[in-house]
């Protein structure tokens, strides 16, 4: 079943990576946008052990699973996408500041179907 709204990045963390109901991964991070607050994609651990990226466009987030039209669109060139993002793992935990006030650490993000970050999730 579709899930249509916005849902949370450390879910959608949770949620294997399939192909035609074929398990291909695991993804470990979520990839944002370094100067605006939007996911970019995936950081998958494969099958095979190899880290990929896959990006959040290429994705159909089901109930159960991140569905994939093709197994070609979890890209090999990790490395050049974390060089130009900013890490989900590395902030969460970390003080999000707004005008000068901190409003607590970042537990999670409430993330649109398009990739836009609509929520900081703070405690």
């Amino acid at each position: 079943m579709l899930r249509m709204g916005s849902r949370s990045a450390t879910e959608l963390l949770q949620l294997s990576v399939r192909l035609h109901g074929i398990r291909l991964g695991q993804p470990v991070d979520v990839l944002l946008d370094s100067a605006e607050w939007r996911a970019l994609g995936f950081v998958v651990l494969c099958g095979d052990g190899s880290l990929r990226f896959l990006a959040f466009a290429a994705v159909t987030p089901r109930d159960d699973a991140l569905e994939l039209a093709s197994a070609f669109l979890l890209l090999e060139d990790l490395g050049f996408y974390r060089e130009r993002s900013r890490s989900l793992r590395a902030l969460l935990g970390g003080s999000v500041v707004n005008g000068g006030s901190e409003l607590g650490e970042l537990r999670d993000l409430l993330v649109d179907p398009g990739g836009s970050v609509e929520t900081l999730v703070v405690e």
